[in-house]
């Protein structure tokens, strides 16, 4: 799936919790260079029923932190189920995610709050 700023990779294997208002997602900051490389990777986790429901990544720079970087978001339907957050933590160290990466809450970014624009600490989880 696409739209103009983001393409999209969804769970095929396995059953998943329905999203909740409780959502969030761990947010994966990649140099362009790699950002290909990395997302095929988050692809084929996410449709095999490795991490969460759903996974995004940007393909403009604008959406990104910083001209040079893509995002990826892969997504849980819950950030107080700790236990299904850190399954799919560990899932992207297996694949090659191993830096400290954050834990954003869906509410959060719903009310516009960015690390960049904000100074209290937005992260929930960062591992």
């Amino acid at each position: 799936m696409t739209n103009d700023y983001w393409v999209y990779a969804q769970r095929k294997d396995g059953k998943y919790p329905e999203h909740t208002s409780r959502g969030g997602k761990w947010l994966i900051f990649v140099g362009g260079h790699n950002l290909s490389r990395i997302w095929r990777r988050i692809i084929i986790a996410t449709e095999e029923g490795k991490l969460g429901g759903l996974a995004k990544a940007s393909k403009h720079s604008s959406c990104a932190q910083s001209s040079n970087n893509g995002v990826i978001c892969v997504y849980t339907y819950d950030w107080k189920d700790i236990q299904d957050v850190e399954r799919i933590r560990v899932g992207l160290r297996k694949i090659g995610i191993i830096r400290k990466i954050s834990y954003k809450t869906d509410e959060d970014t719903e009310r516009g709050v960015y690390r960049a624009n904000s100074s209290e600490k937005i992260s929930k989880y960062y591992e």
